[in-house]
């Protein structure tokens, strides 16, 4: 089966919120979208000339200071469409994740390997810090669990915070079964 092309709808969807610029859509991938899509501005750059030369996107131009011109870019009536086909469609499940620290575990043979309390600690001070860091964007997008306009994004943030929770809880037993 052939693989398909989720950026396109992911620009598309963005795009259907407001009308941003290419830099504005790079910036999405680094918060919001970047919890569980990655995407580099060598993609979105000519995946935004794709689009507007098949009608699903058009621009226009704005200045921004004395020079600075730059593309603002906006979903059409074909993007919308796209993007809603692409919503009802059967989702394909998500299988074979690459997480490196997970491969490297697998290669440890003994409790006492001297490495394996260090790569444990690391892990579970970066899942540690970003499962704060996900729970601060929930209180400040949606206070008080406030989610009636947004509800998808709500979800989306609530399964990232039972994600990096459920890790943090198995790093550390994974440390206390070193003691």
């Amino acid at each position: 089966m052939a693989k398909r092309n989720i950026l396109q709808f992911i620009i598309l969807g963005l795009l259907n919120q407001q009308a941003r610029t290419g830099y504005e859509l790079t910036k999405a991938f680094d918060s919001d979208i970047g919890e569980f899509w990655s995407a580099q501005h060598s993609q979105i750059y000519p995946q935004l000339q794709r689009l507007e030369a098949d009608g699903q996107i058009i621009h226009s131009d704005e200045v921004s200071g004395e020079k600075l011109n730059r593309k603002r870019y906006a979903v059409t009536s074909a993007g919308q469409a796209a993007l809603n086909d692409w919503l009802a469609a059967d989702t394909e499940p998500t299988i074979g994740g690459r997480d490196e620290f997970a491969l490297k575990l697998y290669f440890i043979k003994s409790p006492s390997d001297p490495r394996l309390q260090r790569m444990l600690a690391e892990q579970q001070a970066f899942h540690t810090q970003k499962c704060a860091h996900l729970q601060a964007q929930m209180a400040a997008k949606f206070p008080e669990r406030q989610h009636a306009d947004d509800f998808g994004h709500y979800l989306v943030l609530d399964h990232a915070i039972r994600r990096e929770t459920a890790y943090v809880q198995w790093l550390q037993s994974a440390s206390e079964q070193l003691a």
